[in-house]
């Protein structure tokens, strides 16, 4: 048999070990970039009876976590990823979107940089990070799963992220990013008894209880008044629609704007201000933007006929 120099066996070895590091480079790569730079923003949030995760998001101090993390407490304990410990106080929450704004006394904290959930699409990366059963900085991977979810069971006024990323309790408030580590989303919920269910509050709602909370000192949040669920294949054959998407409107609230305006059960909110509603996330995302005593063009569906309807906002 012909004997090969070792140094020409090495040689022919060496495409192999590059060919790992490659597969390394597409597969992994991109999580251990997320995880190294969003880490040292990740904390730990104590109370009395309970804890969970929190993200910083400004270097002075400013951190974003869930409302049922930080209950009826006015300050907690923040423990950060360098082994320091801060009183936070709790400025504001909105429990109806289940966030909650601490803010501890630091300056030049490591914080994550933000992303855009209005523009998430479904598949991409997501990785999220928090303190399972007390495990800090635990990092998981998957994927966007779904948007503007509304989960039987889950009693959050969002359009929730759906992703199969591991979210298990102690992950609360902790972070959901994307590819570029930017935070898309706030860990807050799963299925018990189930694996790939996990559900993040979008980052831009939680951005806007932030600025509000900073800016008011509370949230103000305009309401329409109305129940709706999205309007699905199956609901379009029911009722012969001429439309494949938009929202059912399946409860009317007395005393609010809908009601005073004519909006009644089984219409269909098709557009508002002109800007169409595919889905209920949709119609949510639209109302977010808006202040209480606004007023709005709600454009329904009643049967067959069209038809706009002025609607002033209330504060809810």
């Amino acid at each position: 048999m012909k004997r090969v120099p070792l140094f020409l066996c090495l040689t022919l070895l060496v495409p192999s070990f590059a060919a790992v590091e490659a597969q390394r480079s597409t597969e992994e790569e991109t999580v251990i970039r997320v995880a190294r730079t969003a880490t040292p923003a990740v904390v730990s949030v104590s109370r009395r009876g309970g804890s969970g995760s929190g993200v910083i998001v400004r270097a002075d101090g400013i951190i974003i976590t869930n409302a049922h993390v930080v209950g009826n407490a006015r300050s907690v304990e923040i423990r950060t990823a360098d082994g320091r410990t801060f009183t936070g106080e709790v400025l504001g929450m909105d429990p109806t979107v289940d966030t909650a704004i601490v803010r501890v006394q630091a300056t030049n904290l490591p914080a994550a940089p933000l992303g855009d959930s209005d523009r998430l699409e479904v598949g991409q990366v997501a990785v999220a990070i928090g303190n399972p059963f007390g495990l800090e900085r635990t990092v998981t991977r998957g994927v966007v799963s779904a948007t503007n979810r509304a989960p039987e069971g889950v009693d959050i006024a969002a359009g929730l992220i759906q992703t199969d990323a591991a979210i298990n309790p102690g992950n609360s408030g902790g972070p959901l990013l994307d590819s570029s580590g930017r935070v898309i989303g706030i860990n807050t919920a799963t299925y018990t008894g189930t694996t790939g269910l996990g559900f993040a509050v979008p980052i831009n709602v939680a951005t806007d209880v932030m600025q509000q909370i900073l800016t008011n000192g509370r949230v103000r949040r305009a309401v329409l008044g109305v129940g709706t669920r999205d309007i699905t294949p199956e609901v379009a054959r029911y009722f012969r629609l001429p439309i494949e998407q938009g929202v059912v409107v399946v409860r009317v609230i007395r005393g609010l704007p809908a009601a005073q305006a004519g909006i009644r059960v089984e219409d269909f909110i098709v557009a508002l201000d002109g800007e169409p509603i595919e889905h209920d996330g949709e119609l949510r995302r639209l109302l977010r933007a808006k202040r209480p005593g606004d007023t709005v063009r709600v454009e329904i569906l009643r049967g067959t006929r069209r038809q706009t309807l002025n609607v002033r906002l209330a504060e809810g």
